[in-house]
């Protein structure tokens, strides 16, 4: 992997509409410009991963339930798990805007 000095990390670094955009598709394509990128697929991996990425999941987890590929309760208890992850992040995120306002 890729050595990630915070120096060395470009802007777009793990911002999901600017690494990884929703297309006209409806699909989300990376952009030619991310593709030459040497740190493209840590880029990519933070973006997914971060909070941001629960969105790219809940579209997945859309387009594989109209496929056919994941039946009603399999949908259902994945987006509840979803749904816990929002939850949970946002929860530590007003916990640690609090944090900050006292200091």
């Amino acid at each position: 992997m890729a050595d990630l000095n915070s120096q060395t990390l470009p802007e777009c670094f793990a911002r999901l509409e600017a690494v990884f955009p929703l297309g006209e598709d409806g699909l989300r394509h990376t952009p030619p410009a991310c593709l030459g990128c040497a740190v493209k697929t840590e880029c990519l991996r933070a973006a997914v991963q971060g909070q941001q990425g629960l969105a790219v999941h809940e579209e997945r987890l859309a387009r594989a339930y109209e496929a056919g590929q994941v039946g009603f309760l399999n949908r259902w208890a994945r987006q509840k798990g979803l749904e816990r992850q929002k939850e949970k992040n946002g929860c530590w995120l007003r916990l640690r805007r609090l944090v900050n306002l006292w200091r």
